[in-house]
């Protein structure tokens, strides 16, 4: 290998986009291992929580308070309607609009969910101090945050999403 090649590959090993798609890779594949037995990914459990917190949300306001594209929160949604875990009906404000809702059998699956959640955040933190944690999270919100006009996808965290 060439000294050039050599420094490129350096240069790529630690640029931000690689290093975050690569912790992307395996922050899923941590969570897919800890809920493999609920059968969830980590789009799915986001999904549901958010329904959780505010059911009867219209799929647009869910795309938007997870930063998903509307082709991907379809996609989620139809694999959690097939299971049984969410139903989706006209809503009462807007018949031209789906209301969506977790089911009670979603409910029950989201709660069991909970604990292999927690240990995979565990986990995928675990070569980190709290004080590291703590510092990365800031820096992730603050990059994010500071990027958010560049997304493919809007994000507007549920608490700001009009309802």
């Amino acid at each position: 290998m060439n000294p050039s090649s050599s420094n490129d590959l350096a240069l790529l090993y630690t640029r931000p986009g690689f290093l975050l798609r690569r912790a992307h890779q395996i922050s899923a594949a941590v969570f897919e291992d800890e809920c493999r037995n609920v059968g969830l990914t980590p789009a799915q459990f986001g999904v549901m929580t958010i329904l959780r917190a505010s059911p009867g949300m219209d799929q647009s306001s869910l795309a938007r308070g997870l930063g998903f594209d509307k082709v991907t929160v379809l996609r989620v949604l139809r694999g959690l309607e097939a299971r049984g875990l969410v139903g989706r009906a006209a809503s009462p404000d807007n018949r031209r609009n789906l209301a969506v809702a977790l089911s009670v059998e979603g409910e029950k699956l989201l709660r069991q969910a909970q604990k292999p959640a927690d240990r995979a955040y565990e986990r995928l933190m675990t070569p980190l101090s709290p004080e590291q944690e703590l510092q990365l999270v800031a820096l992730l919100l603050q990059l994010t945050e500071g990027l958010e006009d560049h997304a493919r996808a809007a994000f507007v965290p549920l608490d700001q999403n009009p309802a």
